[in-house]
């Protein structure tokens, strides 16, 4: 457990495309930790991040940073190097669960993980013979480059401004259904949210516009469903080798099987986003959430090895 008197350093902003959110994230951990009585600084991580840390006397890192260099194991790995303990999952955990194409071979003999029928496009190659599908890069988060296709000529757009974001590109069967998401706190389920967009696609603009979705917490649906998403959920957690907080995102086939999607380990952490959501049906608020994620920073000792 963190002792009192330590500095937090609360890590946002960054160099991924999921900047702003981040930013909006690190705010709302600042507010939270500073109501809880933490002296708390913002640093917004750059390729200084190094010397930001050692000139502000950080003792702990609260992180609060989405996309590549804060979400995908680096910065991770560099406040293990300093020694500083920070929230969150590992190095591997969080490069594993960075990669959609990854997390998903690696969780794909799971009995209690349902995945959808995929395939792996790269520079070059044919178009699979997936329609409807969902065309997303393999690397990313926040919606960025995904796409709903029907059409052949759809996929082929959307593959291509997917490439454009990352080397690989995901394509995967359409599932018509509710999205529901679980998140995970210290390998324990919170309850199941339902999201519900205007649109029905649950998009950027969906996400991050105000009154364009709608959330259900608890959600209302059959207690198979939610029981086989907290397991699932709980199963990817442990499989990955998560740490604190992560959340799981599914959808849901009309015999009522979740269908895992992917899981985030560092998932938006405002006062309104879906894991606070989800620990406040539970009567946690958002402060006394960020505090506990807060007391499971970690970082190795150099007798453990690696």
């Amino acid at each position: 457990m963190v002792e009192r008197g330590r500095v937090v350093g609360v890590l946002m902003g960054g160099l991924s495309t999921e900047r702003e959110i981040s930013l909006a994230t690190g705010q709302a951990v600042i507010a939270a930790l500073r109501e809880r009585g933490w002296y708390t600084i913002g640093i917004d991580v750059g390729r200084d991040l190094p010397d930001q840390l050692r000139a502000n006397r950080i003792d702990v890192a609260w992180v609060a940073l989405h996309g590549r260099f804060g979400e995908d194991g680096c910065v991770q790995g560099l406040l293990e190097m300093l020694g500083i303990p920070y929230t969150g999952s590992g190095v591997l955990a969080s490069a594993l669960a960075m990669d959609k194409i990854a997390t998903k071979r690696h969780l794909q003999a799971l009995p209690e993980i349902t995945l959808a029928r995929d395939a792996v496009v790269r520079v070059g190659q044919p178009l699979p013979d997936i329609l409807p599908c969902v065309v997303k890069p393999a690397v990313g988060g926040s919606t960025i480059g995904i796409a709903k296709c029907t059409t052949a000529d759809e996929l082929e757009a959307a593959v291509a401004q997917a490439l454009a974001l990352d080397a690989q590109v995901l394509v995967e069967e359409l599932i018509l259904g509710d999205e529901i998401t679980v998140a995970v706190v210290d390998g324990q389920a919170m309850p199941v949210v339902r999201i519900l967009p205007e649109s029905g696609f649950f998009d950027f603009e969906a996400k991050y516009t105000k009154g364009l979705t709608r959330y259900e917490v608890p959600a209302a649906i059959d207690s198979h469903t939610w029981e086989r998403a907290q397991s699932a959920a709980v199963a990817a957690y442990e499989a990955i080798g998560c740490s604190g907080l992560a959340r799981a995102d599914f959808m849901v086939r009309n015999d009522g099987e979740p269908v895992f999607l992917e899981i985030n380990t560092l998932p938006g952490m405002t006062a309104t986003s879906l894991s606070p959501m989800a620990a406040g049906a539970t009567g946690v608020s958002f402060p006394e959430l960020v505090e506990k994620i807060l007391h499971g920073a970690h970082v190795m000792s150099p007798e453990q090895g690696s």
